[in-house]
């Protein structure tokens, strides 16, 4: 199966040679003199830019778009069209980035007007060879460009469907813990002070004078039944409030400085620096001090081994009262995570809310250089619970809107592209058409002196080098079998002259025009 699919990169691009090749080949069988050899060149240049259009795209399509314009300065060759079309359809969907493309569709315009200013003596073809590398050319590389951001699309379509699950998951798993956490306080509400005071009265009956031994006995039985029901009640509670996924934690009650000290022992590199009374804090601060403290390191070793990580505890005032703020940063990681270790992403979402039910607020975020954050701040005399915060937008929505942003700029610029660029080529022609005027003067005294019969070459030489655009509006057809060129009278003028050229030689001119 592998070795199939690895032909068919090969019959794709023998397919693409024989389709782009077959106009060349026709024209070259057909054609003769300039054309043919052009033809006939452009088949085993056709063949090289195939076999690095995957690696190098936009120089594969350089190839057919120098073959065009070497053979016609407007690009208007039906040969090249075929490859034209179908390079820059390749060229949009291989390219990662757009830059390279738009840097190589200007040298092309600039390429273009040379060719038609100093070759072909004629400005006017440079609109129509923007237009036809427009059409040709540049809309196939937008639809190109456009399969290449859907598949994109939909590779992020996938992944996000797949985070959204683990999400739901992590959910899931949040509401069963919350659920067994639950039941656990309403079975230590209930059943555990019933049984207290079972055992208690019992206790009282045992010792009681006014009962016999073998009574006293079996109170005593009574009471050490509620003892063992207790115990068992204990246990069950301490099941239900483990999270089996979890990994074992350290006590709640040990210090900062214990905690930093286990993780030194595991081999992190952490740091840890006190300012102000830290000490003979709130159960509640302490322990939220404890959870935020022992999860940044847990975090660093995960996501980041062998950084270093810097831990800052400092007490100071803020108005009347004391504000505790612990600020956990670890370096950007220099190997990478740890292999086979996993992340369920709700070890964040724990502690904010650790740190919320003791009057806080926490604050977890990438830092510029690539490390990781953590910041709690903290009433230090203890406070009641803040209000919880609106709900933040998961990593999926923010990827969703992301998503959505991207297909409606893209689709934007799919549609305002190519109407930027044709409004563009009309507003060029404004100033074209009065360079060309100005360059398309015939002094009257030059034409006064050209007469019928002299040699092409001669007359051509007393001539402006560009023509103007086109003949005048009024004037008669060109004869059969002659090639008529036209020039201003003036700039800007609405006549011209004209001269027909037939077998080589001069045949005939005159001043054409609405005024004549």
């Amino acid at each position: 199966m592998r070795g199939r699919h690895g032909w068919l990169p090969r019959l794709f691009d023998i397919g693409l040679w024989l389709v782009v090749c077959a106009p060349p080949v026709s024209a070259a069988v057909g054609l003769d003199g300039h054309d043919a050899v052009v033809a006939a060149v452009g088949v085993p240049l056709l063949g090289g830019a195939v076999a690095f259009s995957r690696r190098w795209p936009l120089v594969a399509l350089a190839v057919p778009v120098a073959l065009s314009l070497l053979t016609d300065a407007e690009m208007l060759t039906p040969v090249y069209w075929a490859a034209l079309a179908l390079f820059g359809y390749l060229a949009g969907s291989r390219s990662v980035t757009v830059r390279p493309a738009l840097w190589f569709f200007g040298a092309a315009a600039a390429a273009g007007l040379v060719l038609c200013a100093v070759v072909s003596n004629d400005l006017w073809g440079w609109p129509t060879m923007l237009l036809t590398l427009l059409i040709g050319v540049v809309l196939p590389w937008l639809l190109g460009r456009y399969r290449r951001q859907y598949a994109d699309l939909m590779a992020a379509g996938w992944r996000l469907a797949e985070r959204m699950e683990h999400e739901q998951q992590a959910v899931a798993d949040r509401t069963r813990i919350r659920e067994r956490a639950r039941i656990a306080g309403d079975m230590h509400d209930s059943l555990g002070h019933d049984l207290t005071l079972i055992a208690v009265q019992a206790g009282v009956l045992e010792v009681d004078p006014t009962l016999d031994a073998r009574q006293q006995a079996a109170v005593g039985e009574l009471r050490e039944a509620a003892g063992a029901a207790t115990e068992r009640l204990r246990e069950i509670i301490g099941v239900l409030r483990a999270d089996d996924e979890a990994p074992p934690r350290g006590p709640s009650e040990e210090s900062a400085d214990a905690v930093v000290e286990r993780a030194r022992a595991s081999g992190v590199e952490v740091t840890l620096e006190r300012s102000g009374r830290t000490e003979d804090l709130p159960p509640m601060v302490a322990l939220a001090v404890h959870r935020v403290l022992q999860e940044s390191l847990t975090n660093a070793a995960k996501h980041a081994p062998g950084a270093a990580v810097r831990a800052r505890l400092v007490r100071e005032p803020v108005r009347e009262d004391d504000t505790l703020r612990l600020t956990v940063v670890n370096d950007p990681a220099p190997a990478g995570r740890l292999p086979g270790v996993a992340s369920g992403g709700s070890g964040l979402v724990g502690l904010d809310e650790r740190v919320r039910l003791a009057g806080g607020a926490l604050r977890a975020e990438p830092t510029d250089d690539g490390g990781f954050v953590v910041d709690a701040e903290l009433p230090a005399a203890g406070a009641a619970p803040r209000a919880a915060d609106a709900p933040r937008p998961t990593t999926s929505a923010r990827e969703l809107e992301l998503a959505r942003r991207q297909i409606r700029r893209r689709l934007t610029q799919a549609v305002l592209a190519p109407l930027a660029v044709l409004a563009g080529i009309l507003l060029l022609m404004i100033p074209l058409s009065l360079i060309s005027s100005v360059w398309s003067v015939l002094d009257r005294d030059v034409y006064d002196g050209l007469t019928t019969g002299e040699p092409r070459g001669e007359v051509e030489a007393r001539l402006p080098r560009f023509t103007r655009d086109g003949p005048p509006d009024g004037a008669p057809a060109t004869p059969r079998g002659q090639d008529c060129t036209y020039y201003s009278t003036h700039v800007m003028s609405s006549d011209g002259y004209r001269l027909c050229f037939a077998d080589g030689r001069l045949v005939s001119k005159s001043v054409v025009g609405d005024d004549e």
